[in-house]
Parts: structure tokens; sequence; C-alpha cells
């Protein structure tokens, strides 16, 4: 698990690719400090794992799910990645719940300047992803915790601070760039376990939730 707080940019040093399978081995310093084999690190938001390493770089592995689903396999020699080592179980809480696991690649669609800050706007390749974001709430961008300012039919904003800006790979992205995407995990969680039934009619009107809270409840207030 992370937490969306990037701890450095990387380089991406080397690509070797095989069909939809790639190795990418990642300049880095910070992160390198205690790394392991088997460490899981998340690139540009996409939890993965060290298989080699050495005082500058360490390689992971992409499959071919993971070279379809994000932006790694646009990546081109010497791009610079956002880079985050998993959470210790001692560690601050500094963003959201972050898994890595990323949902869709989004388009930038607008970048502006707004005093201080830089407004993104961002259009899911996948729109059914929309259905998780709430204004004010947390959206991973390239494996940056963010908040969501305004919330669209077919796109949303985040509004980005200086620092994030200079310590991200987000001062180098422009409109038409693609980036990584992963939902507020709670939601998807809630809309799981909201299609299951155990019944029909009248048994299913009498089902009651973990929380005490019946189907019925739940259906007339447009839960179920």
């Amino acid at each position: 698990m992370f937490t969306g707080i990037i701890e450095e940019i990387g380089t991406l040093r080397r690509i070797a690719k095989q069909g939809q399978a790639m190795v990418l081995t990642i300049g880095a310093k910070r992160i390198l400090d205690d790394v392991k084999i088997g460490d899981s690190i998340a690139v540009n938001g996409v939890c993965l794992t060290v298989i080699a390493y050495d005082e500058a770089s360490f390689t992971v592995d992409v499959m071919p799910e993971t070279f379809r689903r994000t932006n790694l396999s646009r990546l081109s020699s010497a791009s610079p990645v956002n880079l985050e080592r998993a959470m210790t179980a001692g560690g601050r809480f500094g963003g959201h719940i972050v898994q890595g696991h990323v949902d869709s690649t989004g388009i930038i669609r607008g970048r502006t300047p707004e005093e201080n800050a830089v407004v993104f706007r961002v259009e899911p390749r996948e729109p059914g992803i929309l259905k998780y974001i709430i204004p004010h709430g947390s959206i991973t961008i390239d494996g940056i915790s963010l908040t969501v300012v305004e919330l669209g039919e077919t796109s949303f904003t985040v509004s980005i601070i200086p620092h994030t800006l200079a310590e991200t790979v987000l001062q180098h992205k422009k409109q038409g760039d693609e980036v990584n995407l992963e939902a507020d995990v709670l939601g998807k969680y809630i809309e799981r376990l909201l299609t299951f039934r155990t019944g029909e009619g009248a048994a299913v009107t009498q089902r009651t939730t973990p929380g005490g809270l019946s189907a019925a409840f739940l259906t007339e207030h447009g839960f179920l």
C-alpha cells in the first residue's frame, strides 16, 4: 500500500521490451536506501516489484496487463517517473489509501495557471472511473495523491501547489499528455458490496446489512 506522497523523481535508464512485456531499469537515489529484492515501489502510480538493484538504480518487470492499462508502455529512455516506496506500518499517512492498481489512463485536456497554483483538467480514457470520483475527494494521478476540485460529465480538475509541481513529474506534463489514474478504493469496495443479492422478492426486503440497515431501506433511498 502507498499514500500518494512522492519521494523522488527517478529517471528511466533502460527499457527491454518483448511483445507486451517489459523490463525497466530506473535510476534513483533516496528510495534505494533500504531497498531489497521483492520490495514494492510505485512507478508513476503503478505498484511494481524490485527484481534487481545496485547503488544507483533498480529493475522491475512489467507484465502485459500493466503494459496495456498504464502509461508505462509510452515512456522512453530518460523519461522522468514518480517514485514511492510501500508504506511502512509506522509511517505517516500523508495522502490517502493508494494501492498502485491503475484503473485507467487519462488525457490532460487543460493546464491553466491560477495565481500560485496550476489547474489540470483530466479526461479519463475509461469514463466508468468517473463514478468513483467526487468533488473534494481523493484521486491518484501518476501516483500523486490529489484533491478533486470540480467534476464534469467527462472530466475532472485538480489544483496543484508549487511544491507538488516541483517535486513530481507533473512539472513536465502538458496538454495532450497521458497520465495514470487510480480512484479512491473505498468507493469501489462499497459498489462491490452493494451488488450482492441473497434472495428475491419478499426475502430481499427482509435482508439486513452488517450495519443493521434493511435492504428495503437501502432500496427506498436509492442505494440498491
